[in-house]
């Protein structure tokens, strides 16, 4: 399983430096859909392991796997396929930011 050649302290780092307010990791479990939904910001992704299909909306679906990177505007409906092995992302948010 391939993983990020950046460390998470500088992903951390540059998403912070471009005027992102809050960088997460978040590890999806296999065999995981997320239905159609939006979120009040943007969101600045690298996958570091694992895989899954985003599926934003006006766009094809794209599998986007462990080293690549993919941007979610704010307000924009997309759902979210994970595999038999499941995903992990770091995740910059700008904007509104739940507490």
């Amino acid at each position: 399983m391939e993983t990020a050649e950046i460390s998470f302290a500088q992903f951390t780092k540059l998403m912070l430096a471009a005027g992102y307010n809050q960088v997460i990791e978040r590890i999806w479990e296999p065999n995981r859909t997320l239905e159609e939904h939006t979120h009040p910001y943007d969101v600045n992704a690298m996958v570091v392991q694992g895989e899954f299909v985003l599926t934003i909306e006006g766009e094809e679906p794209r599998k986007i796997v462990a080293g690549e990177s993919f941007h979610v505007p704010a307000n924009t409906p997309h759902t979210e396929q994970y595999g038999a092995v499941g995903a992990t992302f770091w995740a910059a948010r700008k904007g509104q930011i739940p507490s």
